[in-house]
């Protein structure tokens, strides 16, 4: 039996998993076994995994959709490893993860998880310098120093500075959190780091950029958009912080959210539910340009609301995501 469970779920992204997959293989760590959980891929994922001639890899495809979650939870349920790593199909490890990351596991019984950096890449898998530093600003990493990460709840939930894909976890502490809550599915990391700190898990922050995430063309739409946000708001929702501080945070957050997920309804033409999230957010934030704009937005035509947040969305600068998202080399 394998002692590290590595597992990618993957949907249609054969392109991409053949350099996940040989990110696995490559590791100077060999004591695991890897899955491969296909929901269903319509292209040629079967093909490409046949072509891996490694014993260590199990393959469990799936005939029909099930979603995101179930997809996760189905690797999940399927490893045998003490230790669990799951990350995305378009993602990948650089050679050392493994060794590292168990090294700590190993050697600090009390730690659950081990949380490392990792590096910004592109569509045609090369690394940027620039927006690797920019994630890393943007979402706290540069500020965690090495070691047990004392105030887990804040940097799960406020900071949002934790990585699932870029993490190694005792495959026991997932088990007591039920790992995936298909509930949350589009928000599902978010939701396990955050549901990990509410019961108190140790984590473990390794500062070294140990993981490859790519950022490229077609990851985001409206439709996504909707499903994350809605998946965002029942997490919220469900928290409950026993830092009044952080609890006044999370309410502030659940409002942010409900604004987002309204103006994302009423651009799509769900005008009685936007207008429902817009003014139950209002209670918490208080007058707002966007939500009065919104508000005014849902009593024009679709077309019209749609051409003009479009418009706004060009006026805004764009952030390394969308810059690494659209360069070509």
């Amino acid at each position: 039996m394998a002692k590290v469970s590595v597992c990618i779920p993957t949907y249609n992204r054969s392109h991409y998993l053949t350099y996940a997959v040989n990110s696995v293989l490559n590791q100077t760590y060999s004591d695991f076994e890897l899955i491969i959980c296909d929901d269903g891929s319509p292209d040629n994922t079967p093909e490409v995994v046949a072509k891996f001639q490694d014993s260590r890899i199990r393959y469990i495809r799936h005939e029909q959709n099930m979603g995101r979650s179930r997809n996760m939870r189905s690797g999940f349920e399927a490893s045998q490893g003490d230790y669990f790593i799951k990350f995305d199909d378009d993602d990948a490890l650089t050679p050392g993860f493994l060794e590292k990351t168990v090294n700590i596991l190993d050697e600090n019984s009390q730690v659950d998880f081990v949380c490392t950096n990792h590096w910004i890449i592109d569509k045609d898998s090369k690394r940027s310098e620039s927006a690797t530093k920019e994630n890393a600003i943007r979402w706290g990493k540069d500020r965690l120093k090495k070691g047990i990460i004392e105030d887990l709840d804040w940097q799960t939930f406020y900071h949002q500075s934790l990585q699932v894909g870029s993490t190694l976890f005792r495959y026991s502490c997932l088990k007591d959190v039920d790992y995936m809550d298909p509930k949350a599915d589009g928000c599902e990391d978010f939701d396990l780091l955050v549901r990990l700190a509410l019961i108190e898990k140790v984590g473990y922050f390794l500062p070294e950029y140990l993981m490859e995430y790519r950022f490229h063309g077609g990851q985001t739409s409206l439709g996504q958009n909707l499903h994350f946000l809605e998946a965002k708001v029942y997490c919220i929702e469900n928290y409950k912080f026993s830092d009044q501080e952080l609890e006044e945070q999370r309410k502030i957050k659940l409002a942010a959210t409900q604004q987002d997920l309204g103006l994302r309804f009423i651009e799509k033409g769900k005008t009685a539910e936007g207008r429902k999230l817009l003014k139950a957010s209002k209670h918490i934030l208080g007058d707002s340009k966007r939500t009065n704009l919104g508000l005014l937005l849902s009593y024009l035509p679709i077309n019209l609301r749609q051409l003009i947040l479009k418009q706004f969305r060009q006026w805004k600068p764009k952030d390394y995501t969308e810059k690494v998202r659209t360069q070509t080399n």
